[in-house]
């Protein structure tokens, strides 16, 4: 690697949620972050800490172009569709976006010989759970075209380690939730799929109700039970995945998530005493392939990174949601 104050990172999806939250902590420990995004669900906003260059994972053309010009040490990939009823009716964007994309980055990344790569993967890849908590010795069977994207790039991964030498680390994250700290980035998908911020566009009057999808689950109040982990403590995972790279790391995949799972009724009543409002809910049928709990065992993350999350208190995450999309709403 280069000095210090050339250490240089180039994030593919870098002006997405959870990408521009690893710019922050990658320039706070000295690192370059240079943003490659398509913008098609990014935010030129978001992009804080370094250069944007504008360009898709699939234009190896211009993919040469940016790799040339800054001369990465290394690669943090986030560029990924990643709706999961989406996928389902039309796989081939997956297919085509996910794994092809991912494909002519990395042979851009061999070619230019960058060959370290941490690689936002997802829980998704182990599809209905046989065990709880789930850990990375779980099979991996998804049951939809986005898990089954995620997985297919983790074997190239290993496939490209086995051939040219790659280290990579792959991150199965759970259900990434809250906002910065410091209130400068957040969540914002159009479509938003996800529970939190949809509970928290209720609160702000965007929504009328949130709705349930099933209240018969075998839990404790009925309704799925997932784990959430901040976006932050995401973040500094993938640097430190990054520096244990650096310091001569074998490859491996990692689970990323708290192990403490909380229902949709507990999102609900915790996000109505955080923002002191009443967030009216509707009961509906489940959805085809939700499991009744999703939960982490990420003791290998804690152990090989010396990970710890420091941001993932459940009060936290709603909390630095609501205050970000309370900013949003207010400006």
């Amino acid at each position: 690697m280069n000095n210090i104050e050339q250490k240089r990172v180039l994030v593919t999806g870098g002006a997405g949620y959870i990408g521009s939250h690893a710019c922050k902590s990658l320039a706070l420990r000295g690192y370059l972050p240079i943003v490659y995004d398509n913008l098609v669900y990014g935010h030129t906003r978001a992009v804080k800490w370094g250069p944007l260059e504008q360009g898709d994972i699939a234009d190896r053309s211009r993919l040469d172009e940016v790799v040339s010009q800054y001369r990465p040490d290394a690669v943090m990939h986030f560029a990924a569709y990643a709706y999961v009823g989406e996928s389902v009716k039309d796989p081939g964007k997956y297919y085509r976006n996910n794994v092809a994309g991912s494909l002519t980055l990395l042979e851009t990344m061999r070619d230019h010989s960058i060959d370290k790569i941490i690689f936002s993967s997802s829980c998704s890849t182990y599809g209905n759970p046989e065990q709880m908590p789930i850990s990375e010795k779980h099979p991996q069977q998804p049951i939809n075209p986005y898990g089954a994207s995620k997985l297919m790039i983790e074997r190239m991964l290993q496939d490209f380690d086995h051939a040219h030498g790659f280290q990579y680390l792959a991150l199965r994250y759970f259900n990434a939730a809250g906002a910065d700290p410091d209130g400068e980035i957040g969540e914002d998908h159009d479509p938003e799929p996800h529970l939190i911020p949809i509970v928290i566009h209720t609160a702000l009057g965007h929504r009328t109700n949130i709705e349930i999808y099933g209240t018969d689950y075998p839990t404790t109040d009925g309704t799925a039970i997932r784990d959430y982990i901040h976006v932050t403590d995401l973040a500094e995972a993938h640097v430190q995945a990054l520096e244990y790279l650096i310091k001569g790391g074998n490859s491996t995949a990692l689970n990323l998530g708290t192990g403490r799972g909380y229902s949709v009724k507990e999102i609900v009543q915790i996000a109505e005493s955080v923002s002191g409002r009443h967030i009216s809910a509707k009961n509906v049928s489940r959805r085809d392939g939700d499991p009744p709990v999703l939960v982490a065992d990420a003791t290998r993350a804690v152990n090989l990174l010396k990970w710890h999350p420091a941001y993932s208190d459940i009060e936290n995450i709603l909390t630095t949601a609501w205050q970000w999309h309370e900013k949003q709403h207010n400006a």
